[in-house]
């Protein structure tokens, strides 16, 4: 019955979406609550039957009732049961079903907390979401329906893919990475809401900017988290390969990045609305852009599904919402822009952030250029050709370093009018640190321009940040002969949107440290060792103990040993490994990872001869990488403490 009712559910999710994108629409145009009410409980429906179908696909897989479809696929007797419950999301079909559920989800909790709030918007912004929902769930209904009956079904399954095997960080970032994804789509009705009502109050674009920023910071930290299991799992020693599908999850990353710091200018300066919208229109297209690339099959990627009849469709649909974007563009953004814009000058902070806007832009343009220039060329001229991490390393680097220059001159100009004056005085300490940091690194024996500028750069940018931070604390603590702790704290919380900006600007120059440092400064070697001996490389010493070969159900494991010493201090055992799963005919290592402040020692294993007395490793030595991973804890600290909800009475005080 389970097929059976699964479709039913997913069904019933279809009809409470269409009915309420009509319901939600009708009630925009006519301004009625009754008819708004009705919008809202379609809203609750959808939730209420994806959820349900997720639930019968999830007992399915657990029961391992092959006649499910998508249980046939992926399912397996031998899969470890944490695997195989979040294996829902490790094939296509799965995938999409999962999407619409966090879809369905974010829907219901738009459509509660703004039950009575911004009546002449919110029906229109709740309408556009459900239309949305509408393609998912015509998805999982029909061309992904994982509940497809299998009239004969077999007793066993293949497993998921071995990869997704590997680590217990595929538990985690999936979901993260699809709440950041699937959440864009309310900024996104909530400008269809602006440009369809031709308004845009300052409350709901205050309201639109706090939408986007759990998202934004999911995506944020499904980013981050891609990043660590792809240097955990697949042996390479590093985090980023510009692949097209990490790119894909990149690209809107950039512009809603953009967006959250127009909005500050559209909601204090009444400035850049229409190119805010854009970016939230743009943001939420490039979703749909790297939905395409993860699931057509068009690009060869680790990340990617199989080919798959659903590329075309998700196309047609990026088309369709291509096309309603730029006409609701064009016939309404006139409605928002002023009769004359009052810039105040070259030096306010209003046009450090247009200047913010445009880089973001150049780097969005740089990266979706890299990544889809290849597949046009192939189709246009039927010759493959690679675009790698060279185009996107000389192209993106000057415009990184760009911004996080930015990051430290644009908090220290005021809004409006500024002096040159003014702004000398208050970067000189910055700028003195960042010239130290240089003259200190060519002290050290450093020649390489990229690290020097970005470990310079990244102080200046830095040090403003903490003086943004704490000045405001200190200044309270000078005026009111408070305790300076307590001022700090009091400072923080009253001003907790400004001070979240600013941690999470500190987490921005963590990563891009962290980042030049491992990149540039990275050793690697490949070294093979004999049983009872060691070898050196980079202060470490390795010796190779001995093999063992583990056996679990669901795959057996030739795991090696070995001794690891730094200068004469014991590291403990490495175990590198090679994992032989029944579906792949090809061992699939699983590294070791001796990680510390300074930098990383990463132990991959790459042979094993059949009596075990010989080992062949890939070694890599990277500075730094423990402090990316803390960066990113940083910013996603700093997204908490600038979305924290305000009480209702420090709000109206």
């Amino acid at each position: 019955m389970i097929p059976e009712l699964g479709r039913a559910a997913v069904l019933l999710g279809l009809a409470a979406c269409s009915i309420g994108a009509v319901t939600g629409i009708w009630a925009g145009k006519t301004g009625r609550t009754d008819i708004w009410k009705y919008t809202r409980w379609m809203a609750y429906i959808f939730m209420g039957a994806i959820s349900i179908a997720v639930a019968l696909m999830e007992y399915a897989l657990i029961t391992h009732d092959y006649s499910v479809k998508y249980v046939s696929e992926i399912g397996s007797n031998e899969t470890p049961l944490t695997f195989t419950i979040v294996s829902l999301w490790s094939s296509l079909d799965g995938s999409i079903l999962l999407w619409a559920m966090i879809l369905a989800t974010w829907a219901a909790v738009f459509a509660y907390k703004m039950r009575s709030k911004h009546p002449e918007h919110a029906p229109w912004a709740l309408g556009s979401i459900l239309l949305v929902g509408i393609f998912f769930t015509f998805l999982v209904s029909g061309i992904a329906n994982p509940f497809t009956r299998i009239p004969e079904p077999l007793s066993n399954g293949p497993g998921p893919n071995p990869l997704l095997q590997n680590h217990i960080l595929m538990v985690i970032h999936p979901p993260t990475l699809y709440l950041g994804y699937v959440g864009m789509t309310i900024p996104f009705g909530m400008a269809c809401a602006a440009l369809l009502s031709g308004n845009l109050s300052t409350g709901w674009a205050r309201a639109m900017r706090r939408w986007m920023l759990v998202p934004w910071a999911s995506l944020t930290v499904g980013i981050i988290l891609g990043g660590w299991w792809s240097y955990e799992v697949l042996g390479w020693g590093g985090y980023w390969a510009w692949d097209p599908v990490e790119n894909a999850s990149f690209l809107p990353w950039l512009t809603a990045t953009a967006f959250i710091h127009s909005s500050m200018v559209m909601e204090r300066k009444e400035h850049l609305k229409g190119w805010t919208i854009a970016l939230v229109m743009s943001t939420f297209l490039l979703t749909l852009l790297g939905t395409f690339m993860t699931r057509s099959g068009v690009f060869n990627s680790v990340h990617s599904f199989t080919q798959s009849p659903i590329g075309p469709i998700f196309l047609v649909f990026l088309g369709f919402a291509l096309v309603v974007s730029v006409i609701l563009l064009a016939a309404r953004v006139d409605k928002f822009t002023p009769s004359k814009h009052n810039w105040e000058g070259p030096l306010s902070r209003e046009i450090a952030f247009l200047a913010n806007n445009l880089l973001f832009a150049a780097f969005t343009f740089t990266v979706l250029l890299g990544t889809v220039y290849p597949l046009l060329n192939e189709v246009l001229t039927d010759v493959q050709i690679s675009v790698g991490e060279p185009y996107f390393n000389r192209m993106s680097v000057p415009i990184c370093l760009a911004i996080v220059f930015l990051m430290g001159v644009g908090p220290a100009l005021p809004w409006g009018r500024g002096t040159a004056k003014a702004l000398i005085s208050r970067l000189i300490i910055p700028g003195s640190i960042m010239l130290l940091i240089g003259a200190g690194c060519l002290l050290a024996g450093l020649r390489e321009p990229v690290a020097i500028l970005t470990f310079s750069v990244s102080g200046f940018a830095g040090v403003v940040t903490l003086q943004e931070l704490f000045e405001p604390g200190m200044q309270r603590a000078k005026a009111t002969q408070e305790p300076l702790l307590k001022s700090l704290l009091t400072a923080w919380r009253i001003g907790h949107r400004r001070a979240g900006g600013y941690i999470v600007h500190f987490g921005v120059v963590i990563i891009a440290v962290a980042i030049a440092a491992s990149s540039v400064y990275r050793s690697e070697t490949e070294m093979t060792i004999r049983e009872g001996s060691s070898k050196s490389f980079m202060g470490y010493d390795i010796s190779y103990v001995g093999t063992e070969r583990v056996d679990e159900p669901h795959r057996w494991s030739r795991v090696a040993r070995f001794q690891i010493e730094q200068d004469g201090r014991d590291l403990g055992l490495a175990e590198p490994r090679l994992n032989h799963y029944k579906k792949s005919n090809q061992a699939i290592g699983t590294p070791t990872v001796i990680s510390g402040l300074d930098e990383d020692l990463y132990l991959s294993l790459v042979q094993v001869d059949a009596e075990g007395k010989m080992a062949s490793l890939s070694i890599v030595v990277e500075p730094l990488v423990w402090w990316l991973w803390f960066g990113g804890g940083v910013m996603l600290f700093g997204c908490i403490v600038s979305g924290w909800p305000v009480r209702k009475k420090q709000a109206a005080a």
